[in-house]
């Protein structure tokens, strides 16, 4: 079984049950979820004029390969309504492979691990707290000392109903 890492994000609609959408999708059309992070808010990074987003990073045993993986997770986003409009805009969800068992891969549709990963606090918190001695395949370096490493400024908060008013519903 291959063990692959998912990054899932959202910030337009409802966050909250997209996160939870999605997540029942992989469980029924990549693999078994091993582990779940909490849900973490954060304010968008990259194009920042947007509405905050809630993101989960993932474990999945599957026995599919990388490629019908992206498959797979393409056409969960596209059933729960992603338009690709705005590179890093606003979305009603967001998957991305983070890892893909301990391998690297450079494939035209594929770039594993995520070439953002390090530089992304937003993805580092969550991973930590399922991951945090996962070792990236390229750096040779812990999760846990990524995060301590990375200089992103952006506040990652738990997310909890009560600071639900930080979502912005369109």
């Amino acid at each position: 079984m291959n063990k692959v890492f998912l990054l899932l994000g959202a910030n337009i609609g409802d966050p909250p049950s997209q996160l939870a959408q999605a997540l029942q999708e992989i469980q029924d059309q990549v693999g078994k979820v091993e582990a779940c992070s909490s849900i973490y808010k954060s304010e968008a990074w990259g194009v920042t004029e947007q509405p905050t987003f809630l993101n989960q990073v993932v474990l999945v045993s599957t026995p599919l390969p990388p490629i019908s993986v992206l498959d797979c997770i393409q056409s969960i986003e596209n059933r729960l309504g992603r338009l690709r409009l705005t590179k890093w805009g606003a979305r009603v969800i967001d998957i991305d492979i983070l890892y893909f068992n301990n391998t690297n891969i450079h494939h035209e549709r594929l770039i594993v691990p995520h070439p953002h990963l390090p530089e992304r606090r937003f993805v580092l918190v969550p991973l930590v707290e399922i991951a945090p001695a996962f070792v990236h395949p390229e750096l040779g370096m812990t999760t846990t000392d990524l995060l301590a490493q990375c200089k992103d400024p952006l506040i990652v908060q738990p997310y909890t109903q009560q600071s639900d008013d930080a979502i912005q519903i369109d």
